[in-house]
């Protein structure tokens, strides 16, 4: 593997991008088609167990799908930005 010129995002830019704008930390990492699907279920399952939820619930109960999706794409972005910044680390550290 040949070191990467380019010093990657910061894992915890990403992460507050992800938690601004679901989707927004993918697309920083390059992976926009992956920010989108994350997206695009977001806005599904939240209208889906906001049609399957009694009326009676709370706003989180009632979109608590699209919350679900939301959370594990502030995770998965957040992790990818991790992993990117750790190999470009040890490939920094292993070359000297």
């Amino acid at each position: 593997m040949r070191m990467s010129e380019k010093l990657p995002f910061n894992p915890y830019l990403i992460l507050l991008s992800s938690l601004v704008l679901p989707g927004s930390g993918h697309v920083w990492l390059g992976l926009a088609q992956r920010g989108l699907m994350f997206l695009f279920f977001i806005i599904i399952l939240g209208w889906a167990s906001s049609h399957i939820m009694p009326a009676h619930f709370t706003f989180i109960g009632r979109h608590i799908g699209g919350i679900f999706v939301y959370g594990v794409s502030v995770i998965d972005a957040y992790k990818t930005a991790r992993i990117r910044f750790a190999e470009w680390n040890h490939e920094k550290n292993s070359s000297r």
